[in-house]
């Protein structure tokens, strides 16, 4: 698949598999993959697994991300695990602002924003998450509400750092429920995105952004999704549960 911008395809796992399955999942896909250097492939699994995930793939091509991380620094701040811990850990990239964080944990623009600089000041790749609701989609509202994300969440970086974010388009209607974005309806959002990020930091610099779509992505519309010229690469939920599935996803950009 020819492409301006290298493809990243990130399975992230949500609050699935033990230490065990983890491990499992990952040796296989380390296996199907082999030695294939045309996609960033990136996978993302609970808190737990993280450790033995990156022992397991410390000589693969395959990086290791976390679905969360804390704004805060180290200190009594129970419960949490800042950018430092992530990167003793081997971690490469952290999810940020998911849909379902925003939602259940009532997270904000701004404190996405600042979750994003702390992962950026300890050299992690912060893939941040916009995208609307089924009600805001359907009020004809989904460039003003992303918009608002994209200008809250990215607010006050300099241009190398947006370089080092990759931004990830979930329409939450299309998230885990099985109906995904028509591959038309995706582009216009990421056009507009890549538009956003050009008013603020230049063209050049948006052309360089890499943006995924994210929202029930499989193996049957992977490549339809992928061919749309400002869809740099996938955010995957559940096919990434199961490594022919996300190996698939990952091999139809061989297409």
């Amino acid at each position: 698949m020819n492409k301006e911008r290298k493809l990243i395809i990130a399975g992230n796992w949500k609050m699935n598999k033990t230490v065990t399955e983890a491990t499992d999942l990952v040796a296989a896909l380390d296996r199907d993959l082999g030695a294939q250097t045309e996609v960033d492939v990136v996978v993302s699994p609970p808190f737990t697994a993280l450790d033995a995930v990156s022992k397991l793939l410390k000589n693969s091509l395959i990086k290791v991300g976390a679905q969360n991380m804390s704004e805060k620094g180290y200190g009594a701040f129970t419960g949490e695990i800042n950018a430092g811990m992530l990167r003793d850990l081997r971690v490469h990239y952290v999810i940020l602002g998911h849909s379902e964080r925003r939602e259940y944990q009532k997270e904000t623009n701004a404190l996405i924003n600042t979750k994003t600089k702390a992962a950026l000041a300890a050299d992690l790749k912060p893939i941040v998450c916009v995208g609307e609701t089924l009600e805001q989609r359907e009020a004809n509202d989904t460039e003003s509400v992303v918009g608002e994300q994209i200008a809250g969440s990215l607010s006050g970086l300099e241009a190398e750092q947006i370089k080092d974010t990759i931004i990830a388009y979930e329409p939450v209607w299309a998230i885990g429920t099985g109906k995904t974005a028509s591959s038309e309806q995706a582009q216009e959002v990421h056009a507009y995105i890549r538009g956003e990020i050009a008013k603020i930091h230049g063209p050049e610099t948006a052309q360089t952004v890499r943006i995924q779509y994210g929202g029930s992505v499989k193996p049957e519309n992977a490549q339809e999704l992928l061919s749309q010229p400002d869809i740099d690469g996938a955010l995957v939920g559940g096919a990434s549960l199961e490594s022919r599935g996300f190996s698939d996803i990952i091999n139809s950009t061989r297409n």
